[in-house]
């Protein structure tokens, strides 16, 4: 965790694009923000592929696809999909100079899709209009002060609890989404190593090396050693595929040592145009006709709740890898960043993609040397090409990009030693943001049970008015995100 902020360093710019991002200043260069940005694209491309399986596979309330049609559209979600997250990416960059990059949140897309849209007489268009709505009043929210407010009234404990937890959830993500723990066939236990214990398949042989890539070249200060891996992995991947014609993995459990998501095979073409007929097609209160206000009404909380603390523990957990954060764990620009991630979510409903919203895979660009919004912009830019050469995107298998998370979860996890574990106050809170965090798969159920045994046990010890009153405010939101689903039932909702 900084002590002190990089925005009061002194060097001078070297030129218009270092003045603008303040790159001199906060100790990189311009190769390190566009090496940055590619590890960030490379680690979070897979959202092009992955939310059209999402979105793009579930009928909704009158039995239609999104998009129209008697199927999946899958290249029209693509490609909405890479040009949200690219113009956006490039917006938080330019607007808030901070190394973070959006898209269509993952968890989001599928609470749309499965507890929105599929709810009786409910449209696609109405189900992405909820989604706007709920980006609009964040945007309020933040234009009033109140979100970045609440952001201030976090202990800083507890700020580098979610950073570390963040790094933990991460790193879970990239070992999960790499196949090297997954859920064992017999349901004996929760996860396993591979397959049956055993680091089996071509795949995760490729994973394997890749991760040992990037340690070693990371422990010898090779620059761009995330990158490098990511890169050598893609490759080797193709000559396995090319060799071994290993396929891809069934979705019944058929050939468990396939490749995970993408099959690295060689495209035939490598650009395609993209088709964005999926633009502006949102009915900001249709469903509340289908729905009622009530249910619209929760419909719009869960989802604005889950957003409203996610980027909060996302910008932390990039903020402190990069060393941007001040004394009170508060990266800089706060109030533009979280402004531009409002914009995102609207933009995502309106783009008819889902929610679009911080990713905490721009950490890995961080780990890689970015510091400044160029990274972001870079970023951005590649989303922009994806929308072209979406098969090229494609190449890059997950088993080769995950490794960039493992290694950058260890870097987060390396800020535990700033919490003071001898206080238990703050140091049971601490660890139940930091365990909760990969055991639920959620950010924002990790911060919820943290900040309510905050709240808890300061009031036990008599110290109520050590307690801000926003933190309990925040305490209370999350009791009833945690009871939402009762609240619902007892609703008839």
């Amino acid at each position: 965790m900084a002590t002190t902020s990089p925005e009061t360093a002194t060097a001078p710019p070297r030129n218009a694009v270092d003045r603008y991002f303040k790159i001199t200043e906060r100790g990189s260069t311009i190769g390190a923000e566009v090496r940055g940005g590619l590890v960030t694209f490379f680690t979070m491309s897979y959202i092009v592929v992955l939310n059209p399986f999402i979105i793009g596979t579930v009928q909704d309330g009158t039995g239609s696809f999104l998009g129209g049609g008697d199927g999946p559209n899958f290249g029209m979600i693509a490609a909405a999909t890479a040009l949200v997250a690219g113009v956006l990416s490039i917006l938080m960059g330019v607007v808030a100079n901070f190394p973070l990059a959006l898209a269509a949140g993952l968890g989001l897309n599928a609470v749309v899709a499965y507890s929105i849209a599929s709810l009786p007489d409910m449209t696609w268009a109405d189900a992405m209009g909820i989604v706007v709505l709920e980006g609009l009043i964040i945007l309020v929210l933040v234009l009033t002060g109140f979100r970045e407010a609440v952001f201030r009234a976090v202990p800083i404990e507890l700020k580098t609890a979610i950073s570390v937890g963040i790094g933990l959830f991460i790193a879970f993500i990239g070992l999960v989404d790499a196949g090297f723990v997954r859920i064992p066939a017999s349901l004996a236990t929760p996860v396993e190593l591979g397959i049956g214990g055993s680091v089996a398949g071509w795949p995760l042989f490729v994973f394997v090396v890749g991760l040992l890539l990037a340690i070693v070249l990371m422990v010898r200060r090779v620059r761009g050693a995330i990158l490098i891996a990511i890169l050598t992995a893609t490759v080797l991947a193709v000559i396995v595929e090319l060799v071994a014609k290993v396929g891809p993995q069934g979705s019944e459990g058929e050939n468990p040592s396939g490749w995970e998501l993408n099959v690295p095979a060689i495209p035939d073409s490598l650009v395609s145009m993209p088709d964005f007929g999926l633009l502006g097609q949102f009915s900001l209160f249709g469903s509340i006709e289908k729905i009622g206000f009530v249910a619209v009404a929760l419909l719009v909380f869960s989802v604005l709740l889950a957003d409203f603390f996610d980027t909060m523990g996302t910008m932390v957990a990039v903020g402190g890898e990069a060393d941007l954060l001040d004394e009170n764990g508060n990266p800089p620009r706060t109030k533009q960043i979280l402004i531009v991630d409002s914009v995102a979510a609207a933009a995502g409903g309106a783009g008819s993609v889902s929610s679009n919203t911080s990713y905490i895979e721009s950490a890995a660009g961080v780990g890689d040397g970015a510091r400044t919004g160029l990274a972001s912009v870079v970023t951005g830019i590649a989303f922009l090409l994806a929308t072209f050469v979406s098969p090229l995107v494609e190449l890059v298998p997950f088993e080769a990009a995950t490794p960039a998370l493992v290694v950058v979860g260890f870097l987060m996890v390396m800020q535990v030693s700033g919490i003071d574990w001898k206080n238990y106050e703050v140091a049971i809170p601490a660890f139940l943001i930091m365990v909760l965090m990969p055991f639920t798969f959620s950010i924002t159920a990790g911060m919820g049970a943290g900040f309510i045994a905050y709240v808890v046990i300061k009031v036990a010890v008599g110290k109520v008015r050590d307690v801000h009153p926003l933190m309990w405010l925040a305490g209370v939101l999350f009791v009833l995100y945690f009871t939402l689903g009762p609240i619902k039932d007892a609703l008839g909702v």
